[in-house]
């Protein structure tokens, strides 16, 4: 087994430590455990300086993105995602510095862009003909939609009823073919890896490595925009591939020697949908499944993540917390921030800011940096944004409306 830090890139069992070629087609290691790409140490020094000189997405980190040179990149201009500063928010809780990484604002909407630009990339590379996934939603758009773009048939596997309309609409969009199926999203995952081990698909779920190479990114950006390492990061947690993904990003800028202190990782699970907590409260290494996870947050309504070990180690070595907050302050927290910020996300990315709103101050401290990722927009998300007091108003006549236009003025 090859240990020499400038060996060439290599995929590595996260589990056993068995080491393949980068560029074989496998997932998962004869073990079972899920692949990750180690990255050599590259001979030219890597900075910040060199990296601005390109566009601002998330091929500006070509260099940390150890596709073959000769790979055609399939993209759409994802990533250089807006970092917001939250200013009426920070006022409101006396908060130091807080900010907002807007993923809605991908091609698709969501964070998901990141990984399934490099994961269809690569995908193409490889010669293959079709992809598939398990999805809550946003996953099964953004792959249908680079799928396409790259001429590759997407197939989506999804829970019966259990997918937001606005999401599902892209998907049927694109044209992915789609199966719907009894259960959960577990459900789901377990079409979508027998098909893999039969050959009959390649998947690019977030057990994909390639995926987390896209979806490291948004680490870089963070600490690029704000020219320094933030005290904290707060995220949703469904699946748990992104978490795992940032932190590897994370890690990787401290290697190179481009941030010389880490941020501390706030993990935000939906109590109906929390197996994360509970280990980390418990202090398991692996979480133990919960068979019927129920949240209004679709998106992180998970109740066995595949990278759930990978996610317990990330927010364990940043001494960071996993904590869990309940449905109705997710929809507060969504309200919050688009009554105060204008900024409009899905309920799962609310549940980063209704964390942060739950640990001020026991956890995280005001006068620390705060940066919350929302990673979906709100208009994947239309049936929550229309119940829950987001009620139109009835039709009114001429006179009525300017009626009401006048009590609203004086």
């Amino acid at each position: 087994m090859c240990c020499d830090e400038y060996a060439p890139n290599r995929l590595v069992c996260t589990k056993c430590g068995k080491e393949f070629n980068l560029l074989e087609k496998r997932i998962v290691c004869d073990c079972g455990g899920l692949l990750e790409i180690r990255l050599n140490k590259s001979a030219s020094k890597l900075s910040w300086n060199s990296f601005r000189k390109r566009k601002f997405n998330l091929w500006r980190y070509r260099d940390l993105i150890p596709l073959p040179k000769d790979t055609t990149i399939i993209t759409m201009g994802e990533g250089g995602t807006p970092l917001i500063s939250s200013f009426s928010i920070s006022k409101e809780l006396g908060l130091n510095e807080f900010f907002i990484k807007f993923e809605g604002s991908n091609p698709t909407g969501s964070f998901k862009d990141r990984g399934m630009s490099v994961a269809v990339s690569f995908a193409n590379y490889l010669g293959v003909k079709v992809v598939a996934c398990a999805s809550t939603g946003n996953t099964s758009s953004s792959m249908s939609a680079y799928a396409r773009r790259a001429r590759i048939e997407p197939v989506i596997v999804v829970p019966k009823n259990k997918v937001a309309k606005g999401k599902l609409s892209q998907s049927i969009l694109y044209g992915a073919t789609t199966i719907a199926i009894e259960g959960n999203f577990d459900n789901a995952l377990e079409v979508v890896l027998r098909a893999s081990s039969l050959g009959l698909i390649y998947p690019l779920n977030s057990i994909n490595p390639w995926r987390i190479e896209g979806q490291k990114t948004v680490a870089f950006e963070i600490v690029d925009e704000l020219n320094k390492v933030p005290d904290w990061i707060a995220l949703p947690v469904g699946n748990a591939g992104n978490i795992s993904a940032i932190w590897k990003g994370l890690l990787e800028l401290k290697e190179f020697g481009l941030v010389k202190k880490l941020p501390k990782l706030l993990a935000v699970q939906a109590s109906g949908a929390a197996p994360l907590v509970n280990a980390f409260r418990k202090g398991l290494e692996v979480p133990e499944p919960i068979n019927e996870p129920e949240t209004i947050a679709t998106a992180i309504r998970i109740g066995n993540p595949a990278s759930g070990q990978r996610a317990l180690k990330a927010v364990r070595e940043s001494k960071g917390c996993f904590i869990s907050v309940k449905d109705e302050e997710i929809i507060r927290a969504q309200k919050l921030l688009a009554r105060y910020e204008g900024i409009g996300v899905e309920p799962a990315s609310a549940a980063a800011v209704a964390g942060i709103l739950n640990v001020l101050e026991d956890i995280v401290r005001k006068d620390e940096s705060v940066v919350a990722i929302a990673t979906g927009h709100a208009l994947k998300d239309p049936d929550v944004n229309s119940s829950h007091e987001y009620s139109l108003l009835n039709a009114l006549n001429i006179d009525e409306a300017v009626g009401l236009l006048r009590k609203l003025t004086t």
